[in-house]
């Protein structure tokens, strides 16, 4: 185990985009009690020092192999296809009537159970979108079109908290 090890190297589980999260949860443990500073107690500063890079390098591993969307960013980048979410926003225009759509029923929803339907199907497009990421990533190796796919799930993930902070102010 190096520090430069990529994460899925790191958490000794195969580079691609389906993955199991019991594993991926035991594996954490299992790097944490390794790599946690408390077990360096007696060694010294500089190996508690050592040992807290370590610990800080699993945990941020974890929490992007753990998300789906983070996961499937990260495979992308490694494969040289960069999201930069900032600079490049073009979205085929379907997805931006989409959006549009969205936007236009969440201003207009007045009740809860509107707002729960609108959650409710923003949830079921998401979960479509992840299982084409998969496919984009695992099957076809497409990592332009992958790309394109996270940053469209960039928008409905913002849009996905949009809709909670809304239920929220509802009272659910």
């Amino acid at each position: 185990m190096k520090l430069t090890d990529n994460d899925f190297d790191l958490f000794g589980v195969p580079v691609r985009f389906a993955q199991e999260r019991a594993q991926l949860d035991a594996r954490w443990k299992a790097l944490q009690s390794e790599v946690h500073p408390d077990r360096f107690a007696s060694e010294g500063a500089a190996a508690q020092r050592v040992a807290m890079q370590w610990a800080i390098r699993v945990n941020e591993a974890y929490q992007r192999l753990k998300d789906p969307l983070k996961r499937g960013a990260y495979l992308c980048e490694l494969h040289g296809a960069a999201i930069d979410a900032e600079s490049n926003t073009a979205m085929p225009g379907a997805f931006l009537m989409q959006q549009m759509e969205w936007r236009e029923a969440l201003d207009e929803a007045r009740t809860l159970e509107a707002v729960e339907a609108l959650a409710d199907d923003v949830s079921s497009a998401e979960r479509r979108m992840l299982l084409q990421l998969g496919t984009l990533i695992d099957e076809r190796q497409d990592w332009p079109a992958a790309a394109g796919q996270v940053r469209a799930l960039m928008f409905v993930a913002r849009f996905a908290a949009d809709v909670d902070r809304r239920l929220d102010a509802l009272g659910q």
